[in-house]
């Protein structure tokens, strides 16, 4: 990962600006309502407390607009730079690391709105795998352990929250051209293997909470700090934009780690294995998302058969 510097510190600008749009935005949001309240009531601190409301809301739907913007440059990008290195692969000379990746992902995602289809479908079509597996309760069969059952399937699922990226990282390995066929096949080929791979993405999931707990600890009191300036009662927001801070830090620098550390995982497992036409059929039934996975594959396919591609 850290081979992956220019990409590090495009993550690090991209999510710092979304952090600065949270501060300006409530800052701005607080100070128009504290005048607006004082004009109209006497009493600034609730308008203040509306106007940071309505400007964390304005920059969330700013983020969540361009969230494809940002799977599509940043983190494709960056994953395709590092399935090069984790295969031993050097970068062509006389070409940086940003406009390598750009040209890696438009040669197999030529719209933004392709790899974001593949991106949720294959979210979706994930979400069924921890049903197929038997979740945990097939290792703790003791009565009367249903709430703890229910709590590590949570931990489980919310382990899986990478395989996307890692789906992402196996068509970037292979050289496809055909997305979606290959994210069908790489969803199978995770699905063969789930305890392999759920096993290593329950120690990093646990290892990245436990430290974007740590970092919004400490991201409290700069956080005061930055609001102790603004207008108006804005204490309370202190812990609001202290999460904006750890979220920020976690996804330039935590993520892209546990991401890395995954799709190692997964090529080791993966190699010289061929999709299993049963575990295929099983999350075909089981997925509506995987079920229209294939369907896009087949309609980019003209309708012929997929051909089991061997990982490389």
């Amino acid at each position: 990962m850290m081979r992956t510097m220019p990409f590090i510190l495009l993550r690090l600008v991209v999510y710092f600006c979304i952090t600065l749009a949270y501060i300006v935005a409530i800052g701005f949001g607080a100070g128009i309502g504290f005048g607006v309240g004082h004009v109209v009531s006497g009493g600034g601190a609730a308008g203040a407390g509306w106007g940071g409301i309505l400007g964390f809301l304005f920059v969330s739907a700013i983020v969540y607009w361009v969230r494809e913007y940002i799977l599509y440059v940043v983190k494709a990008g960056h994953i395709a730079v590092m399935v090069k290195l984790i295969d031993g692969e050097a970068i062509p000379d006389g070409k940086g690391q940003i406009a390598y990746a750009r040209d890696m992902v438009e040669a197999r995602f030529a719209e933004t709105n392709v790899l974001f289809a593949i991106d949720q479908l294959v979210k979706g079509a994930i979400r069924a795998v921890t049903g197929l597996i038997g979740g945990i309760a097939a290792f703790l069969p003791i009565p009367g352990l249903d709430a703890l059952v229910k709590f590590v399937d949570s931990v489980i699922r919310l382990s899986l929250t990478y395989v996307d990226e890692i789906i992402l990282g196996y068509n970037m390995r292979i050289g496809s051209t055909e997305p979606f066929e290959t994210a069908r096949q790489g969803v199978v080929l995770y699905a063969q293997n789930a305890w392999v791979m759920v096993r290593n993405a329950i120690w990093l999931a646990v290892f990245m909470w436990v430290l974007a707990f740590l970092i919004f600890l400490f991201m409290l009191a700069p956080a005061a700090a930055v609001l102790y300036a603004m207008p108006g009662e804005l204490a309370g927001w202190s812990f609001v934009l202290a999460l904006v801070f750890a979220w920020a830090i976690k996804a330039a620098l935590v993520e892209p780690f546990c991401i890395a550390a995954l799709m190692e995982v997964y090529f080791r497992t993966i190699e010289g294995q061929a999709p299993d036409p049963e575990w295929d059929r099983r999350l075909a039934e089981a997925s509506r998302q995987f079920r229209e996975l294939k369907d896009r594959a087949l309609g980019t396919l003209g309708g012929r058969p997929a051909s089991a591609a061997q990982p490389g």
